[in-house]
């Protein structure tokens, strides 16, 4: 041993430490050897140098360290004495063989931990934190055969067989034989079929909806405008009297309809009576009843003015018209060109130009509101089942019953589009809202789509905005308030079948579309 190490001196007891802890101390280069000579000594002083201040901080956390160590030993012991031996085996093969270093316990329950090059601008806390985030675990174990391409047998398959390009190709794996059967299917199809690029082009359009959807959904402002005509909140419903509380009938009432200018409402029955009520709310008095004799009433409609009302009847071509100024029946027993047997259902345009009669084997009639001369007369395929004009009365839109919707141009009269409303077997009522924005198809099994009418117009195909499914029965009756901003919806198959639909959130799906 060389003579330096020989000549160190002994590290001396510390007071408040443990009996054999012992803590190394440098040697006092003046108690050693010359080179070549016997080591000398180190000459014990009187006057010592206290400890400076930042070397005694270390030694003071170590001594800590090493007491709470010593005092978590001593409690483990005496926990350890308390437990019976099978839970201490039960220990040891759960945890491992830890009972000397808990620290080494804690160590494996927290796992790796990432090693994140400090930065110099970060503090001590943000880099001890880094350091806490737990690396991303590795796989236990690997499946070598899932790296392994499995290969498809072409030989022992006629279909496959066919498919080989020369005899090399005995086997071929799945992702080849993929792309063989989409070549094949392509060549057999003489190219890539529309319907793949139509959903593909649907995939991203999806995407991009859901995309202006979640942008519209972090953002905040008003969407909508403030309505004039509906209140803030929940609306509130009175009960009032009813209309004809002054003359009830016990017939089936066909038509009700408000004075498109006064304040009257006009009730009609299958008793042959049509009557006319001011609407006060209060006592709704009568103001005139119409009989006509062996008529009863199908349908009653006033016209675009308000100065008359057209009636039809449920098995006659007769249409009645009442003008109201002149207190005149008028009946028009034939139009010359139409050759109906029966006239029920009919429409009446928004700007009063124009009256739209259905009739039978697909055939809708239009004809002058003025003269009730015959104009055209156009048809469907299949049944017609409801018809409607639209809001400026340049169009027709006609629902037929085999689901499908058409839309004609009244000036030409020809077929603008035709598609096939979503989901219905069987159109009963169809109506469009007074903006022009909006067009409600109802179908036999209870189903009312929302579409837009610039879709209904532009493409083949329309997605409506939304499907109200709030009816089990037939709907029969469909129509929108003067603002747009209700939709109502009847079913004249069950008793008290109505139901009202705020198109308020309606505006938020069409910004979103």
């Amino acid at each position: 041993m060389p003579p330096e190490r020989r000549s160190r001196a002994k590290p001396e007891r510390r007071t408040g430490s443990r009996p054999n802890r012992k803590v190394p101390m440098k040697p006092d280069k003046k108690a050693g050897a010359g080179p070549g000579g016997p080591p000398r000594k180190a000459a014990y002083s009187s006057q010592r140098k206290p400890p400076a201040g930042p070397r005694a901080a270390p030694a003071a956390v170590t001594i800590a360290a090493a007491e709470e160590s010593r005092l978590r030993e001593l409690n483990r012991q005496t926990l350890e004495e308390d437990k019976p031996a099978v839970e201490r085996c039960l220990e040891e093969l759960v945890f491992g063989d830890v009972a000397d270093n808990e620290d080494a316990l804690l160590r494996r329950l927290r796992g790796p931990r990432v090693q994140v090059q400090e930065d110099s601008g970060d503090s001590e806390v943000e880099n001890e934190a880094k350091n806490n985030f737990p690396s991303q675990k590795k796989p236990v174990w690997v499946d070598e055969e899932d790296e392994d391409e499995e290969m498809v047998d072409m030989m022992n398959n006629r279909f496959r067989k066919d498919m080989m390009k020369n005899a090399g190709e005995n086997k071929l794996s799945k992702n080849e034989l993929q792309k063989r059967l989409k070549e094949e299917f392509q060549h057999a199809m003489g190219g890539v079929p529309a319907w793949v690029e139509t959903n593909k082009r649907k995939t991203s359009s999806d995407d991009e909806s859901e995309e202006d959807e979640d942008d519209l959904l972090q953002r905040t402002g008003n969407f909508i405008s403030t309505s004039t005509s509906l209140p803030k909140g929940i609306l509130k419903m009175k009960n009032c009297l009813h209309a004809n509380a002054e003359r009830p009938t016990t017939a089936r009432i066909s038509s009700v309809q408000f004075h498109p200018c006064a304040q009257v409402v006009m009730v009609a029955a299958l008793d042959n009576s049509i009557s006319l009520f001011q609407v006060d709310g209060k006592t709704n008095p009568k103001i005139q009843s119409i009989y006509l004799e062996k008529f009863p009433i199908f349908k009653a409609r006033f016209s675009a003015n308000g100065e008359e009302v057209l009636a039809t009847s449920t098995h006659s071509r007769v249409l009645y018209v009442y003008d109201m100024l002149a207190g005149k029946l008028i009946p028009v027993h034939q139009v010359r060109g139409l050759k109906e047997k029966i006239v029920r259902n009919f429409e009446v345009s928004s700007d009063g130009s124009f009256l739209l009669i259905n009739g039978v084997a697909g055939y809708f009639h239009l004809l002058s509101m003025k003269t009730k001369e015959l104009i055209s007369s156009m048809k469907v395929n299949g049944r017609i089942a409801a018809s409607t004009f639209s809001s400026d009365s340049k169009k027709v839109y006609a629902s037929s019953a085999d689901g499908e919707v058409y839309v004609w141009d009244v000036n030409s009269r020809k077929c603008l589009n035709r598609f096939v409303d979503e989901g219905s077997l069987y159109g009963l009522s169809i109506a469009t809202s007074r903006n022009g924005q909006y067009v409600a198809c109802g179908s036999n099994c209870g189903v009312v789509n929302i579409y837009s009418q610039d879709s209904c117009l532009q493409e083949t195909n329309p997605k409506p905005i939304k499907a109200i499914m709030n009816l089990v029965t037939g709907v029969s009756s469909l129509t929108f308030n003067p603002t747009t901003e209700i939709l109502a919806m009847a079913s004249e198959k069950m008793k008290e079948a109505v139901r009202l639909v705020i198109f308020l959130y309606l505006f938020l799906l069409s910004l979103i579309t």
